[in-house]
């Protein structure tokens, strides 16, 4: 199984070739469509050649910023998103040795891979309980309550990134999300 999020056959590539990549653009994910924040481990590939935690990790600050900041830019804040994606790297380096994978594939449990998640740079509850679900449904890692940890998003449907398996499901997200904010939006009016 394939990634099919970006809508962009070889920025989804990316995301297969690399866990650290999948891990990165859901951190991307943030005030940003889905789909561009997952073709930013791809725009990072093409300009510094590589998605390698290590070499992420000891990039010089200045030079990563510049180049996740050219345009198509990385993130619609790329500044701010290439230092966190550097303190993200050298998280994965100095705790995992570079092996994004071994925090959901070395996790006890639910509990355990969201509480790994959680003290990620960019990482809060929320997208913790996103990413549960992603590496479930996308990845069949699921460990013992994954359920329970992901909430909401461990149904079927179509709620997060996690159910993006094509354009259609893309969309049908989109509609979700769009359904939410309007929901919220009326409760607190």
């Amino acid at each position: 199984m394939g990634f099919h999020i970006t809508g962009d056959p070889a920025a989804d590539q990316v995301l297969d070739g690399s866990p650290f990549a999948v891990l990165a653009a859901m951190m991307l994910d943030q005030q940003y469509p889905m789909e561009h924040a997952f073709r930013g481990p791809a725009k990072v590939v093409e300009r510094f050649g590589s998605f390698d935690p290590h070499a992420i990790a000891n990039a010089d600050p200045e030079a990563f910023a510049a180049l996740c900041s050219t345009t198509p830019a990385i993130h619609r804040f790329p500044g701010s998103m290439a230092t966190r994606l550097q303190e993200l790297a050298r998280v994965v380096v100095e705790q995992y040795d570079g092996h994004a994978e071994r925090i959901w594939t070395e996790a006890a449990d639910g509990k355990d891979l969201a509480r790994r998640l959680q003290v990620l740079p960019g990482f809060g509850a929320q997208k913790s309980k996103i990413f549960v679900a992603l590496v479930a449904k996308q990845l069949d890692v699921r460990p013992q309550g994954w359920e329970k940890v992901a909430g909401d998003y461990a149904l079927d449907g179509y709620r997060s990134v996690a159910d993006v398996v094509d354009p259609a499901s893309l969309q049908k997200v989109r509609d979700f999300k769009k359904q939410a904010k309007a929901a919220a939006k009326a409760a607190t009016a």
